[in-house]
């Protein structure tokens, strides 16, 4: 057995690899160190307005946590600083809370400039920094301090014709007129209990929209929801770190139990008059997505049932004030949410994506409602709409109709019958961003061991440049260790239901004949994620790390995970940790079959949804699973929230057996094997009262497990040396455990 590594590195020779450098063994220290060994990574990639420019943040390499803003400049073609953040604020950055948890929700870090926004003519950008707002004109390369005031300004953004600035500050909702300075109040009730165009926690959580408010195309008008939390419970969270507990009186939305009060508003910018849409008797309702019509007079607005059954795409007519339901989406599961609705510039049709025939799909519709025809069908998935040229009658989409494994750019006709066209190369995993033209767009691909390179390619894919070549060079951080990085191995395997589940396997390094090598299954498994990829993903390091050291690294995505379709997610409707379960015992079947795998040394890892299958893996599986490390796992479905919750498992009242089977608690006992529990202290997503609930239980029933806390730490544990020490905690158990 060997004890906890001190310098985390593996006894192998030397390599030379392709470049002549010498290989090197990963080290945790390494892995978790920034930068990191992606080497260059630009990040929220913009084409300006006018298509000059392509923008990006930059991390400084001495300072990996603070972002710049660079461009490449199509006119001289060259990448140059556009806007050194130190230069508008330097010092340490004072947040709200708000901000925080807004931050934390949108998987935001770092410090400098993290947000950006363009005003629609391309000649100034807009910052939020330390709670104020900044004006960049491009001209002059000079900045402005637009606000200067003890209160915090969030969610800020240009109005449609740059006239204005809009910003929510002290809950409420305010447009700043640029010529003059003036402020305009647009809502002043806000404080407490009520929030004024901001988005509520469930939305910003779980439906991704992390704004409640909209402008109206000619700048006549602003929509925006109001929010009275007033119903929601309020609960006391705490939030303990390494020197002190902090206790915060939060209302959150446990399933089963009230959401917020939401109305929807049409604010005048001239008078500030508001007129109120009525959303209809039924006040237990989401409001998932709002926007305007190219009419400027229509605003639409996506109106979801309780159950999320039911969606509908309603059209309110501000000067009129009458309303009609444009379409309806219905589904005996969930129906998803997307942002897939383009309102055409003929002001006759849109484009909307739906998954009624099981896959999502973009459709054409007649503002009036009628379906015109499917623009794209078949039994793979559109990811997202990318860009439209309505002269060529085209739209831009991301999606997968070569493989699962790899998104890529299409183009298909709007109006005319014909199959889609893929754009980029297969054999990479493709991030495009589509110019407001349609006539370039940005190429960010990656594959499973080839770090990020971002290109700018014509709409046909023809290269042009690289903004970010990103060469795996002798210069590359990452060079030194490719020798020694494994490629994976990628199949297929059924489930009982006869649909297709993929796998991938990275092998251990040291391979001989007739050695038998010990697992790690990595699992999340859970609805809205995807783990088997051919891209990159920095975390995978931490798996070569390990199959470096002789482990088998074992993911399948089971069913009720992500891509694949609605039938392939449908499966865990009513039940949570059934399927999945199901699934990766399926996986572990197959691992059984393979020469080089030791059956007695199958281990599963997980974090998230994947600490709760971790934990339900060991509890129902231990015939398969010999150990099991859960991370910030869910344990009782009942301590999470509405929307994402009752999405799966519908309402308690109605489905108290399925609540009750899918926490864990009813299966603790059956734990044999060693387990570990981590869980950050001051996680506001999985709140570690999930954690404790199972500790007390298992302590109870005399079951020995293993735990590790990170004081202060949220739900994503960030930072190098709670991640290093996190991994080195990981390795060390399995290490323990199964003799390494």
């Amino acid at each position: 057995m060997r004890a906890i590594l001190a310098s985390l590195t593996f006894s192998l020779p030397l390599l030379l690899n392709s470049t002549g450098i010498a290989a090197k063994p990963l080290t945790l220290e390494r892995i978790f160190d920034d930068p990191s060994l992606a080497g260059k990574a630009p990040v929220k990639l913009k084409f300006s307005p006018d298509g000059k420019r392509v923008t990006y943040l930059q991390g400084k390499v001495d300072d990996y946590n603070r972002y710049d803003l660079w461009e490449y400049n199509l006119k001289d073609k060259s990448n140059r600083l556009l806007v050194d953040s130190a230069a508008l604020f330097s010092g340490p950055e004072t947040l709200s809370n708000e901000e925080k948890a807004r931050r934390e929700r949108q998987r935001v870090f770092g410090r400098g400039i993290l947000e950006y926004k363009w005003s629609t003519d391309g000649k100034a950008l807009l910052f939020p920094l330390n709670g104020d707002l900044y004006h960049f004109q491009i001209s002059t390369g000079k900045s402005k301090k637009l606000t200067n005031t003890e209160a915090f300004e969030t969610d800020a953004r240009f109005s449609p014709k740059g006239n204005y600035v809009s910003f929510i500050r002290e809950q409420n909702l305010y447009a700043l007129e640029l010529a003059s300075g003036k402020e305009i109040a647009l809502s002043t009730d806000g404080g407490g209990v009520i929030k004024n165009g901001m988005a509520e926690f469930v939305a910003q959580e779980e439906m991704s929209r992390m704004t409640g408010y909209w402008w109206a195309g000619d700048e006549s008008k602003v929509a925006f929801t109001r929010i009275d939390e007033s119903p929601v419970e309020e609960a006391i969270r705490n939030e303990i770190y390494a020197d002190e507990v902090k206790l915060f009186n939060q209302r959150y939305p446990f399933t089963g139990t009230n959401n917020v009060k939401i109305a929807l508003g049409v604010v005048n910018i001239s008078d500030q008059q508001v007129d109120w849409v009525d959303l209809g008797k039924d006040q237990d309702i989401y409001l998932a997505r709002a926007k305007w019509l190219k009419d400027n007079k229509t605003l639409s607005y996506q109106w979801q049932n309780r159950s999320q059954q039911a969606l509908e795409l309603r059209f309110y007519d501000s000067k009129t004030k009458k309303q009609s339901v444009a379409l309806t989406e219905r589904s005996d599961t969930w129906v998803n949410l997307h942002f897939d609705l383009r309102f055409l510039n003929d002001k006759k049709h849109f484009i909307w994506a739906s998954e009624r025939d099981g896959y999502k799909h973009l459709y054409l519709y007649r503002t009036n409602g009628q379906l015109v025809r499917q623009i794209t069908q078949g039994e793979w998935i559109v990811d997202s709409i990318k860009g439209i040229d309505e002269q060529k009658g085209l739209v831009y989409f991301a999606g997968r109709a070569d493989t699962p494994l790899e998104q890529h750019l299409y183009s298909a006709s709007i109006f005319k019958n014909s199959d889609a066209k893929r754009v980029t190369q297969l054999g990479s995993y493709h991030k495009v961003v589509v110019a407001k033209d349609a006539k370039t767009f940005i190429d960010n691909s990656s594959a499973v061991n080839k770090p990020n390179s971002v290109a700018l390619r014509k709409v046909n894919g023809e290269f042009i440049t690289w903004l970010e070549q990103n060469p795996l060079n002798k210069n590359h951080p990452l060079t030194p260790y490719l020798s020694d990085l494994a490629e994976p191995e990628y199949g297929t395997i059924k489930a009982q239901d006869g649909q297709t589940l993929h796998y991938r396997i990275f092998k251990p390094a040291n391979m001989k004949k007739g050695k038998k090598h010990p697992v790690m299954v990595n699992v999340y498994g859970g609805p809205h994620a995807q783990r088997v990829t051919n891209s990159w993903r920095s975390k995978n390091l931490y798996f070569q790390y390990m199959a470096q050291q002789g482990y088998v690294i074992f993911q399948l995505d089971n069913r009720g995970s992500y891509n694949r379709g609605k039938a392939f997610e449908a499966p865990i409707y009513k039940h949570l940790g059934e399927v999945e379960v199901a699934d990766q015992i399926k996986g572990v079947e197959f691992l059984r079959t393979l020469d080089y795998v030791d059956s007695t040394r199958i281990g599963i890892y997980g974090h998230s949804y994947g600490g709760y299958m971790a934990l339900m893996a060991m509890f129902k599986a231990g015939d398969y699973f010999q150990a099991g490390v859960s991370g910030a796992p869910v344990t009782d479905w009942a301590l999470y929230d509405t929307h994402y919750t009752e999405r799966y498992l519908g309402h308690p009242k109605t489905n108290a057996v399925g609540y009750e089977q899918s926490a864990v608690f009813p299966f603790a006992d059956n734990l044999n094997g060693p387990l570990m529990i981590y869980h950050g202290m001051a996680d506001d997503n999985v709140l570690f009262t999930h954690a404790t609930k199972l500790f007390k239980q298992l302590q109870d029933n005399a079951k020995p497990f293993e735990m590790m806390t990170y004081p202060g730490s949220k739900h994503s544990l960030r930072g190098k040396k709670v991640q290093t020490h996190l991994h080195q905690t990981i390795t060390n158990f399995f290490n323990r455990h199964f003799d390494m």
